[in-house]
């Protein structure tokens, strides 16, 4: 049996869901990055047989006990179990993830397995991410919120924040990235972020710049330096007056020493001393 193309050569183009702007406060819409689906096909598989005869299909039962499949349109990955299960990843919308689901069916079909029909298809999580564009600071967002976040940086670098309403997981980084799962509906991911949206800005990092600007506004006005002490008078004055200013002065005042003065002028002066005879 020839070998069963994984994908179909023409593309087909899915229109994208219309996003309701008023629906988004904050000016942003979470894309989705990942929908995961499971999919019933309704009968037992002989995966030998489907990883010999489909292409791009690879099965090794001792690493992992399902063949992985991929096609190009949309970009996905399915993992076929023997009881008829698939897990379905890698769609960026619910309309991918479905169509997706049907061309590995058929591709099933084409292997040799008639029965196989498309049952229970149902979407187990959705995953988006965003951007707010500004720094935040985790370290206070997880003290104040600490009954629903756990920031442990030395074993992850973002917060984990656990909303109650939506059911949704979300991860924080100071960069102010935001990745959402664990949503059933993208309607989820929008609501928990906008939930979250408001509190992301009230622990906003304050920028360098905008902190000095801050810093200027609020420091106190510079008092006018007081003039120098060191006047002139500190040289011309004499006596112990002259010292203390010469010294409040400082620097370049230079200490005269005060005058000798003469203990009582009526004293006679002193006698010569005779030169000794040495005759």
């Amino acid at each position: 049996m020839a070998a069963v193309a994984a994908a179909p050569s023409t593309a087909v183009v899915l229109q994208e869901e219309a996003v309701d702007r008023t629906k988004h406060p904050s000016g942003i819409v979470p894309q989705l990055q990942n929908v995961v689906a499971t999919v019933d096909l309704g009968c037992r598989l002989e995966l030998k047989e489907i990883a010999l005869h489909a292409r791009n299909a690879e099965y090794n039962p001792k690493r992992f006990a399902a063949v992985i499949m991929r096609i190009r349109e949309p970009k996905t990955t399915a993992l076929i179990f023997a009881s008829g299960k698939m897990v379905c990843t890698g769609a960026k919308s619910e309309a991918e993830s479905r169509l997706a689901a049907k061309k590995y069916c058929r591709i099933v079909q084409r292997t040799g397995f008639d029965d196989v029909k498309m049952k229970e298809f149902k979407i187990q999580n959705i995953v988006g991410s965003c951007d707010v564009k500004f720094p935040i600071r985790l370290e206070g967002l997880a003290y104040s919120h600490g009954y629903f976040a756990t920031y442990e940086p030395e074993l992850f670098p973002g917060l984990i924040y656990r909303m109650k309403e939506p059911k949704i997981v979300l991860l924080i980084f100071v960069s102010g990235k935001v990745v959402l799962t664990g949503a059933k509906k993208r309607e989820e991911i929008y609501t928990a972020f906008e939930n979250i949206y408001p509190t992301l800005q009230e622990y906003r990092k304050r920028e360098a710049t905008e902190a000095a600007g801050l810093a200027a506004l609020t420091a106190p006005p510079a008092q006018a330096a007081t003039p120098s002490s060191d006047k002139p008078a500190a040289a011309a004055g004499g006596g112990a007056g002259s010292s203390a200013a010469a010294a409040a002065g400082g620097g370049g005042a230079v200490m005269m020493p005060p005058p000798a003065r003469r203990l009582n002028s009526s004293m006679p002066p002193p006698a010569a001393t005779p030169a000794p005879d040495h005759g």
